[in-house]
């Protein structure tokens, strides 16, 4: 009998000797123990048999593993007990970082709360309804200009139990107007002002950042005093990160800015005689919500260190951050919109597991119009199955003790804390919108992400990779955009999605032919890179597989841009004379998928990590599509 290591067997009154129950379970004890130094060694094995260092190589392998975000964070390929982060406290104690509420989300999971953003009071009522027969906990209703007019908010509400399912508003500049009409509406149906729950949505520094325009801080702080005075459930300001996120800024840059903007609404709180902690309960924080998973829960979870830290400097107790996440929308797309579906999982999940206290994720047509009954199903569903059938909230702080996520968290919450000082050194997030500061930081940080975008490192699903050309095109109502004339709004997939628009609008399908050189298991690889490639642009890529007369199917193929595709002997041995061939043919330019090599009639080269923006826009040019 094979005995578990630590055990004895002892008799037992039904027979058989079984073992005692280990005091400390040792899985594989018998085996000896592994030292870091052996793994980077195996690590070193693999980089010098895929050559990527040399047999000569003595630094640390694990340095050529090493990626980094776009705050400069270095993420190590490997976290173990050396790595541990003391300090993260207790859940609903300060600095706040395992939860906001000792109990987490366990008995109530968080918030599903859905956003409405249409003029029609009426069909905004019938989705509302919809929503919260699906599941839906919460209403996110814009209002004003940009949603329903204030005066039809009633309409908008009618056989809504407001009582039960809190409503944020998002007004504009038409806050406090909105928000007297749904006071008037609360009053109308009886409920106690003690026990009415609403968050108003006031945002005077957003509407700044969005617009351009400077908005007094003042009436949005005069409203929060008689709020917390009358109604000790609502919350009047929001801290909006989502104009910083879509602007292209970093985890950093958002969680610094939107802090900062909690500071000054801190600070103009307190002017009206609220004292801090009464103040800080007048805030909500809204947050953008990624794909990458592991990085939306260091935010979260970054997030509510850094205001905890602010309110205890501030002479407050330190208080729990109300967290409000949203699913980017920067990383949505309109083309294959059917992976947002993905995008938004990923973004959903991280935020539950970061300890987020409402979280909408956004329907995947959001990035194309207004949501049908399917996508808003969807989307609410999305929060179902994370909750009911995945249990996501039933442990509190799910990454807790995560040696990589305790590390990023610590990290990402340094970087923003220098982001936030800096931007209080500079006079604070007004000064900083006014004088432009803040949008050129941003502005860099959107052009290392374009970059990156341009050269598919950053690589979009279903646009920049694995496009499909056949897809038909969703279409949706309009949705009544935001006031523009601040910070620029961006989508990761629009420079590729206007390529794919401009080759759509072409008579006919845009053409480049693959030449394929040598045989088939030697071309294959790079005729599906290039192929894959060039549809990211809308233009189909001819490949009729290894024929005898390249030139003869060139000449049939329709096209004046050909591209050669093979292997690394096959373009040594015929590269330079079918180019030339395909040249005398009519051939305008003769690309080649691979590194750039000494080919006189080849005009470009595609290979990974190259700029597959410029590639597309000038085959597009070249082919004469407007």
């Amino acid at each position: 009998m094979t005995e578990v290591a630590g055990t004895e067997s002892v008799p037992t009154p039904d027979g058989p000797a079984a073992p005692d129950e280990p005091d400390e379970l040792m899985l594989a004890a018998e085996f000896p123990e592994v030292s870091r130094e052996q793994w980077r060694e195996l690590v070193a094995g693999v980089l010098r048999k895929s050559g990527t260092i040399g047999e000569d190589f003595d630094g640390l392998p694990e340095s050529r593993l090493v990626t980094r975000t776009y705050d400069g964070l270095e993420i190590q390929p490997l976290y173990t007990a050396e790595d541990t982060v003391e300090g993260t406290g207790f859940p609903g104690l300060p600095p706040f970082v395992r939860s906001a509420r000792p109990e987490g989300a366990v008995t109530t999971g968080w918030d599903i709360r859905a956003r409405y953003a249409r003029r029609d009071a009426k069909a905004t009522n019938t989705a509302i309804l919809a929503d919260l027969e699906g599941g839906v906990s919460s209403i996110w209703l814009r209002a004003g200009t940009t949603g329903v007019p204030v005066a039809e908010l009633g309409d908008a509400l009618n056989e809504v139990y407001v009582d039960l399912a809190p409503v944020t508003l998002d007004a504009g500049e038409e806050y406090e107007a909105a928000a007297n009409e749904l006071f008037t509406l609360f009053t109308e149906r009886e409920i106690p002002a003690s026990a009415v729950t609403a968050t108003l949505g006031a945002d005077p520094i957003g509407l700044t950042a969005r617009t351009g325009t400077a908005h007094p801080l003042a009436p949005a702080a005069q409203l929060a005093a008689r709020v917390a005075k009358s109604h000790p459930k609502v919350r009047t300001i929001v801290a909006d990160g989502l104009p910083f996120h879509e602007a292209g800024g970093s985890d950093a840059q958002e969680l610094g800015a939107t802090i900062a903007a909690g500071v000054a609404y801190l600070r103009a709180l307190t002017e009206t005689g609220l004292d801090v902690d009464t103040a800080a309960a007048q805030l909500e924080f809204r947050l953008a919500a990624t794909a990458d998973q592991f990085l939306t829960i260091a935010k979260f979870r970054a997030a509510r260190r850094l205001w905890a830290r602010v309110t205890e400097v501030s002479g407050g107790k330190g208080a729990g951050m109300r967290q409000h996440a949203v699913t980017s929308p920067a990383m949505l797309t309109q083309r294959d919109p059917w992976v947002n579906m993905l995008r938004t999982t990923l973004a959903c999940f991280g935020a539950g597991v970061g300890g987020a206290d409402a979280i909408t994720v956004l329907p995947f047509d959001a990035a194309i119009g207004q949501p049908d009954a399917f996508s808003a199903r969807i989307a609410r569903n999305t929060h179902a199955v994370l909750l009911e059938e995945s249990k996501l909230a039933g442990v509190i702080d799910p990454a807790g003790g995560s040696w990589y996520v305790e590390n990023l968290t610590e990290d990402l919450a340094q970087a923003a804390w220098r982001e936030f000082t800096a931007i209080e050194a500079a006079g604070g997030i007004e000064a900083e919108l006014a004088s432009g500061a803040l949008a050129g930081r941003l502005a860099e940080t959107w052009e290392k992400r374009s970059k990156r975008i341009g050269t598919r490192r950053d690589p979009i699903t279903g646009v920049s990779e694995f496009p499909n050309l056949t897809e038909k095109a969703v279409v949706r109502d309009a949705v009544e955009d935001l006031p523009g004339g601040g910070l620029p709004r961006y989508r990761y997939a629009g420079a590729f999605e206007a390529l794919r628009d401009r080759a759509d609008a072409h008579p006919s399908r845009p053409r480049v032919f693959l030449a394929t050189l040598g045989p088939v298991a030697a071309h294959t690889g790079r005729a599906s890179f290039a192929a894959n490639l060039f549809q990211a642009g809308g233009i189909e890529a001819v490949n009729p597989g290894a024929p005898e007369d390249v030139v003869a199917e060139f000449r049939a193929s329709g096209t004046t841009i050909a591209c050669l595709c093979g292997s690394n002997t096959s373009y040594a041995e015929e590269a330079d004379s079918v180019a030339k061939a395909l040249k005398e043919a009519g051939a305008t330019s003769v690309l080649l998928a691979g590194k750039p090599g000494d080919h006189p009639d080849v005009t470009g080269y595609l290979f990974t990590g190259c700029d597959a923006l410029d590639v597309l826009t000038g085959t597009l040019n070249e082919l004469g599509v407007q």
